[in-house]
């Protein structure tokens, strides 16, 4: 489905994980309850609003980025654990918008990934040099080769269980079976508030 992935692809860094939006949009989404956060967030938004009602701002000059560690030795740790996350994320919007999955399509997608990877971190190290910067070649390569054998891994978790329920569940639902849930949370903040000091709205 190229429309939804070049909705995806306009976004300048889709991993952020810093959204703002009005409250009423919280009821109509389904949040991801793993890594894949923010492309759980990013579909479900595409899937109920125009695009027209939505854009991308730069927040800061300078972002401190929180980095992982790879983990390459245990899958459910670190980069590791978050590339095969995002990656089912993106495999099950797609297959809600019709696109079919097997084994094939996923050594072909891991094979794609893993040359144009390649072709990128050759152009980064090439940046570098000009830059009188240095790149670590090798760890950004066996990081490369990670993430396309997370590419199986995600997709061997897809087939296997394609009705896997990642989400947390959406408001309306919440409200639906705790209808005192707004003034329970309420009561909850004013009394934190009252413990720890500060002022409520």
């Amino acid at each position: 489905d190229m429309e939804y992935l070049d909705y995806m692809d306009s976004f300048r860094y889709p991993l952020a994980g810093e959204f703002s939006f009005r409250r009423d949009v919280l009821t109509d989404i389904r949040i991801p309850s793993d890594w894949g956060l923010e492309i759980g967030v990013l579909s479900e938004v595409y899937r109920n609003y125009a695009n027209n009602r939505l854009c991308q701002v730069d927040i800061a000059d300078v972002y401190d980025h929180k980095h992982q560690e790879m983990s390459r030795d245990d899958a459910t740790r670190g980069l590791s654990r978050m590339s095969i996350d995002i990656a089912k994320a993106l495999f099950r919007k797609l297959a809600t918008r019709g696109v079919t999955f097997n084994s094939e399509t996923f050594r072909s997608l891991k094979a794609t990934y893993y040359r144009i990877a390649l072709d990128f971190v050759e152009t980064y190290h090439n940046d570098a040099v000009m830059n009188g910067l240095n790149l670590d070649i090798h760890g950004e390569e066996m990081a490369v080769e990670l993430f396309a054998e997370n590419i199986m891994k995600a997709g061997e978790a897809f087939l296997e269980y394609p009705m896997e329920r990642p989400f947390i569940p959406g408001w309306n639902r919440v409200i639906s079976a705790v209808p005192d849930i707004l003034d329970r949370l309420q009561e909850a903040v004013d009394a934190d508030m009252q413990d720890y000091g500060g002022t409520t709205a």
